[in-house]
């Protein structure tokens, strides 16, 4: 499933220079979570993560993967030392 989605949202996003670093599904207490962590070169700011998330609801709402209610986070790679 998350292969799928990785490769799903993977070309659009490298339109916008934007790479996926990594997407995990996780259960914390009773809630899930759908986690995608993003990578540009020089760092993302909040505004290319809101865009980077417009891209990406579409595309997971069509593949309809997921059967359970989950929340969506993305968010951008951490960078050490900066």
């Amino acid at each position: 499933m998350l292969e799928k989605i990785k490769e799903a949202i993977r070309e659009p996003l490298e339109k916008m220079d934007i790479v996926v670093d990594d997407i995990s599904f996780d259960k914390e207490g009773s809630y899930y979570f759908l986690r995608i962590t993003l990578d540009k070169i020089n760092g993302i700011d909040l505004d290319t993560i809101v865009e980077a998330t417009n891209v990406i609801n579409p595309i997971l709402d069509k593949l309809d993967l997921i059967e359970e209610s989950y929340i969506l986070d993305v968010s951008s790679k951490e960078r050490g030392g900066e």
